[in-house]
């Protein structure tokens, strides 16, 4: 099926972008990486371009997945410190795994989209599950303004995942627990 091989390659993008950077995506990188035949990849996306466009769908799709059910499972956390270990276990999973795959493919696709508004577009932040419990959390304590205060306190998420990403990785829990309480305050 069309979009099955469609799904198989734009995953195997992913884990090329993560390990070889953007520079090492290229069609046959993926054809390697799905263990396809060669011209696989330039059959379903005939452009470098498309091949990030269909890349870069893959990924919001699994993120907003992935923020939906995190969302689903999580009650609103009953006080800051629930809160906070909550977004800590988030922050890990995205430092860890297929988590890291995928961030790693996400920022390097974000710079991209400086050169490509089309990529911008595809990745601007969507309402999710994940972002209403940060907001109502946020609303029912009296914040004002819970709205932008959920945006200021994830793009320091964002920036804390980056940061790990870039200069280390690996934080302690209890690190962790204490940078993501300071961004909440």
């Amino acid at each position: 099926m069309v979009t099955d091989r469609r799904t198989l390659l734009a995953d195997a993008a992913i884990d090329v972008l993560a390990e070889s950077g953007m520079r090492g995506l290229t069609h046959r990188a993926v054809d390697r990486a799905a263990d396809l035949p060669p011209g696989t990849t330039s059959a379903y996306y005939r452009t470098r371009q498309a091949l990030l466009t269909g890349l870069v769908r893959r990924l919001v799709a699994l993120d907003q997945a992935e923020l939906q059910e995190t969302g689903e499972r999580t009650p609103v956390p009953r006080d800051a410190e629930e809160l906070v270990a909550g977004i800590a276990a988030f922050v890990e999973r995205r430092l860890v795994g297929e988590g890291r795959r995928r961030s790693l493919a996400r920022y390097a696709c974000a710079i991209e989209s400086v050169h490509h508004p089309e990529l911008r577009e595809i990745l601007v932040p969507r309402e999710n599950a994940g972002r209403d419990v940060v907001r109502d959390f946020l609303a029912a304590r009296g914040v004002a303004h819970a709205e932008e205060r959920t945006v200021t306190l994830l793009t320091c998420v964002d920036g804390l995942v980056f940061d790990r990403l870039v200069n280390g990785g690996r934080v302690s829990t209890q690190d962790l627990r204490g940078l993501v309480a300071a961004a909440l305050r």
